[in-house]
């Protein structure tokens, strides 16, 4: 069992590492027979091509501590995650689909820049997220060894849940079985934004992934349909398909095939970084035109000239 002073002492040794020349942040995912620690980091090939200072799109080329942890963890389930800065929104959602159980902030977070700048976004959404979705969340004192309670929710609580990842087994990855998938899922999610990909488990056992664009976990589109069209600020509760099947893929304890990963429009700028992150080679795109907003359009170009990623229209 692990010991949660323990674990923020990880991320916070871990901090200074970060190559972020204003913001460092860390973060320390644990589970069952696991412990990562990672910082928030630019992409060997963003970083070699890009830089520091120029954006993807409307996106820094950075990958935020929280969801470098999840993408290198071996499975999130029922995870906790131990972090040295307040969580955005953005985190927040994808946490959530990720299946963390429980969040710990160092309290010196709490007066660093992201707590000052940020700090109603936290309060009035990350932390609405995490309700919503059955997180609970700590303040914790490593010197004092003392556990605060921010959030804490009922053992029996159940997040809704309604748009959930389908999951098929297949016999093998390959070009056929991927294609099948994209066609089957287009059939069934007509009108729909979706993703779709092909995964392995740790077995080599293959799998297909399917999600459409919904709001976050605990969030349902009968009850929440103002949050469908009223962003607070500059974040919205939607989670992109993108996004969602990277964090299922890590709930499940999957990892995306490079080559296999379809979104029918052109993922977000923030999406298309995350997905450099994970890994991802080759992008397959249905409609090359339709996007949320013309900087996914640029991302997708800047990360096609520079090699980055291969976008391909299926």
């Amino acid at each position: 069992m692990f010991s949660p002073f323990e674990e923020m002492q990880k991320a916070v040794d871990v901090v200074n590492t970060s190559l972020h020349p204003t913001s460092k942040v860390a973060a320390t995912l644990s589970g069952e027979g696991f412990s990562v620690s990672r910082t928030n980091y630019w992409p060997g090939s963003i970083l070699r091509h890009f830089g520091m200072e120029q954006d993807i799109g409307n996106s820094s080329g950075t990958l935020h501590a929280e969801m470098h942890c999840i993408l290198t963890a071996p499975v999130t389930a029922g995870s906790s995650l131990f972090v040295t800065d307040p969580l955005c929104p953005n985190c927040a959602k994808n946490i959530a689909e990720a299946g963390v159980k429980a969040i710990y902030i160092d309290h010196k977070g709490f007066d660093k820049d992201f707590a000052s700048r940020r700090g109603d976004d936290f309060q009035n959404m990350s932390m609405q997220i995490c309700a919503r979705a059955g997180i609970s969340v700590y303040e914790i004192r490593r010197k004092e060894e003392r556990i605060i309670p921010i959030l804490e929710i009922a053992p029996d609580y159940a997040p809704a849940n309604d748009a959930p990842v389908i999951i098929s087994a297949i016999g093998t990855i390959d070009r056929a079985a991927f294609l099948d998938l994209i066609a089957e899922s287009r059939a069934n999610l007509q009108g729909e934004k979706f993703a779709v990909a092909l995964a392995r488990d740790g077995n080599g056992k293959a799998f297909g992934l399917t999600v459409k664009s919904h709001l976050a976990v605990g969030y349902t589109k009968r009850e929440d349909r103002a949050e469908l069209h009223h962003p607070q600020g500059k974040y919205t509760c939607i989670l992109e398909p993108a996004n969602r099947l990277l964090m299922n893929a890590a709930r499940l304890g999957l990892k995306i095939d490079p080559a296999c990963l379809y979104a029918s429009t052109v993922p977000t700028a923030r999406e298309q970084v995350n997905l450099v992150g994970a890994g991802i080679s080759i992008l397959s795109i249905g409609d090359m035109v339709q996007a949320r907003d013309e900087f996914s359009i640029m991302a997708m170009r800047q990360l096609a000239d520079a090699g980055i990623l291969k976008i391909e229209q299926v």
